[in-house]
């Protein structure tokens, strides 16, 4: 009996309805030098994904009814057999070399998390836009917990171990990336940082994440506002909320304090009285007009009149 061949890395691909971007996706993954496997996991798709996917002879395919991008994902780990695993979704692509290269990097490292910029292209256009280098980052949680530029997990390749303790959650469905890398950043990976581009996070009309409107809007912002409090409650339960992590996460608290004041001021007002309790010293970071109503007037007060320019602009409540 031959053998069975030992497995580097691991692509798990979730895909629904992109058949018009998917090829490109698992192209870009093929002709390694690093033994990888591709998984693609059909969320119930409806457009031919599936009949091309069983004509590729080269990549496990999975099928389910449709279900969701987090399901997808965690049953493509449920096949996955690399030492090391990659996440990307069918409408994004990888850079050639990247695979082999931060594959490199984890065996000549010993790293578990292995991360690489993430460069912007617009689909309509194919404009590339460069994104900055990574810095020797001294503390992936915090770089994670904050508002900087924190690469984005297509960028990256986890030690399988890693994935095994933070499956995704269906729960966080309009933010499970952050969840995501927040629990990795819990786990404090040995980390290591490749230069150079690992893909392109794809700009196009058919995304879904940054368009949320209505109801799918305020679903969003609450699980965003949940996965800091589930976050930060766990390091101050495990004795570590340190000031580094209250300060990045205010980055992130206070804008979504906005968002909240949308369509729920009190909520929101919540969220500003958390942020002075993490950072006493907060500094509103907005400048000119907004930043002095703020400071003169208050959050409560500058929301309600930004609430009565929006409806003397766009009408309704």
């Amino acid at each position: 009996m031959p053998e069975e061949v030992k497995i580097n890395v691991s692509v798990i691909i979730p895909a629904y309805n992109r058949l018009w971007c998917l090829p490109r996706a698992i192209n870009s993954c093929r002709n390694t030098k690093c033994v990888t496997e591709i998984i693609v996991v059909d969320d119930g798709s409806a457009d031919g994904t599936w009949e091309w996917l069983i004509s590729q002879s080269d990549i496990t395919a999975l099928r389910q009814e449709n279900q969701g991008q987090t399901y997808a994902i965690n049953k493509g780990f449920t096949v996955a057999k690399g030492d090391y695993i990659r996440f990307l979704d069918s409408d994004d692509f990888l850079s050639e070399g990247a695979i082999d290269a931060q594959y490199r990097k984890a065996v000549a490292t010993g790293a578990q998390l292995i991360c690489s910029r993430v460069d912007l292209y617009d689909e309509s256009s194919a404009k590339i836009t460069v994104c900055p280098e990574l810095a020797n980052w001294n503390d992936f949680l915090e770089i994670q917990l904050g508002n900087t530029y924190g690469s984005h997990f297509l960028g990256m390749l986890f030690h399988r171990s890693l994935i095994e303790k933070t499956p995704r959650r269906p729960e966080f469905a309009l933010r499970e990336d952050r969840m995501f890398l927040l629990e990795i950043a819990l786990l404090n990976p040995v980390l290591a940082i490749t230069e150079g581009c690992a893909g392109y996070w794809v700009q196009h009309s058919q995304q879904m994440q940054g368009k949320y409107a209505g109801l799918q809007s305020q679903a969003a912002n609450w699980q965003h506002l949940l996965i800091f409090r589930r976050i930060l409650g766990r390091l101050d339960a495990d004795g570590r909320l340190e000031e580094k992590y209250k300060k990045a996460a205010c980055t992130v608290l206070w804008p979504l304090a906005h968002w909240i004041a949308k369509d729920h001021i009190a909520d929101a007002l919540e969220v500003v009285k958390w942020i002075y309790e993490l950072d006493p010293a907060f500094e509103i970071p907005e400048r000119g007009s907004l930043g002095l109503m703020h400071r003169t007037f208050g959050f409560k007060a500058t929301e309600k009149i930004l609430r009565l320019r929006r409806i003397a602009k766009y009408g309704g409540n």
